[in-house]
């Protein structure tokens, strides 16, 4: 995979480091194992959902933690094996770690697991100081011509 060098962009952007940093994580975590296989929709304009396929995960082996925008899902199976003799593993039910940088203002809903996929929904939940807003425009009735007195 390539790297992107960025230091180009520090010489006339201030601030946007932290994006820089999140590129590169991003980068890193896209070389690790792709399992479990994952899904990220857009469900609307401020909504998303992200399903991850835990096939063979109970609900108790299933962590979803949400820290300083970092979305975790960890999953952790319980060693019983010795009950079983298999003539064929083919099932991973091996334990993950799946990590997404949320943006800000990025929160969880809620998760759901369902036939073998956790669905995990996410809502951006702007504050009011950063949505639009209209500003009254005022008109002054009988503005004052230069050289006459305010009655």
């Amino acid at each position: 995979m390539r790297t992107i060098d960025l230091s180009p962009l520090y010489r006339s952007l201030v601030g946007f480091d932290r994006l820089a940093a999140q590129l590169d994580a991003a980068a890193r975590t896209e070389a690790s194992s792709g399992y479990p296989p994952y899904n990220i929709e857009r469900t609307g304009e401020n909504d998303y959902r992200i399903e991850i396929a835990v096939a063979g995960f109970k609900p108790e082996e299933l962590n979803v933690e949400v820290k300083e925008n970092l979305l975790t899902v960890t999953g952790r199976k319980a060693a019983n094996d010795d009950a079983k003799q298999y003539l064929h593993r083919g099932l991973a039910e091996r334990n993950f770690e799946r990590k997404f940088q949320l943006t800000d203002y990025l929160v969880v809903v809620d998760a759901e697991l369902s036939n073998g996929l956790l669905s995990i929904s996410l809502k951006r939940e702007l504050p009011e100081a950063l949505k639009p807003r209209t500003v009254e425009i005022k008109a002054n009735a009988s503005p004052l011509i230069e050289g006459e007195k305010a009655a």
